[in-house]
């Protein structure tokens, strides 16, 4: 099971986080400061450190700092209520692999905790749903869209729209297709509402919307996700 070390000087905090975690699958202990958590870090594995900045006594940036030049290349996951740019520069500097400022979306630090979990093969085990498409990873399942670790908003039926076509990728989708499976003709949409959903879930995946490399048009027939 992935071992997750939950460090932040707020017990409401600290216990949310870690009660969150656990409710996603994770095992997961607290320090409650700086020297707590080196002690636990020396001590046994753990796959993910999330880190709060702003503690007495030694900062997460010293943590940080510390863990880096005992080799330990642990991922960090920074959390602080500063958002200046230089410390979030600084934070990356000292080896931290992700930053995150209070106040934060708990789907938003699920998310960042995922991604650095699988880019650290720390997922392999885990039963993963998000999908890469153009500049989003897609859960269909909690309807979450996250590009470049931020949440990007969709609507329930531009997940359902992109899922139809992703689920059909390589393969010619008709709008009568979309309003057949998607609206299920009890709102009586026309294709023009087609085309619109297509354009707004272009510009949330394309790196350039007006010329799509994702979601292409077959002319006279529907679309294509390649």
């Amino acid at each position: 099971m992935i071992k997750i070390l939950v460090t932040d000087d707020e017990p409401a905090m600290r216990q949310g986080l870690a009660d969150n975690l656990e409710f996603e699958g994770y095992q997961v202990q607290t320090a409650a400061n700086g020297t707590e958590a080196l002690t636990k870090l020396t001590a046994e594995h753990f796959d993910l450190l999330i880190l709060d900045v702003m503690m007495p006594e030694i900062s997460g940036f010293d943590v940080c700092r510390k863990l880096r030049q005992q080799k330990n290349d642990i991922p960090v996951i920074l959390l602080t209520a500063k958002g200046e740019e230089i410390d979030r520069v600084l934070g990356l500097e000292l080896g931290a692999d992700d930053y995150i400022s209070k106040p934060f979306s708990l789907r938003e630090l699920m998310a960042r905790v995922k991604a650095i979990l699988r880019r650290t093969n720390s997922l392999q085990t885990l039963d993963s749903p998000m999908e890469s498409i153009g500049l989003l990873d897609i859960d269909f399942v909690n309807y979450l869209a996250i590009s470049d670790g931020k949440e990007v908003k969709l609507s329930h039926r531009e997940f359902d729209v992109l899922h139809y076509l992703w689920k059909n990728k390589h393969q010619i989708v008709r709008r009568e297709d979309l309003l057949k499976n998607i609206w299920q003709y009890d709102e009586f949409p026309t294709t023009r509402t087609i085309d619109n959903f297509i354009l707004r879930l272009r510009q949330k995946i394309e790196t350039t919307p007006n010329d799509p490399k994702i979601i292409l048009t077959v002319h006279g027939l529907g679309y294509k996700m390649v």
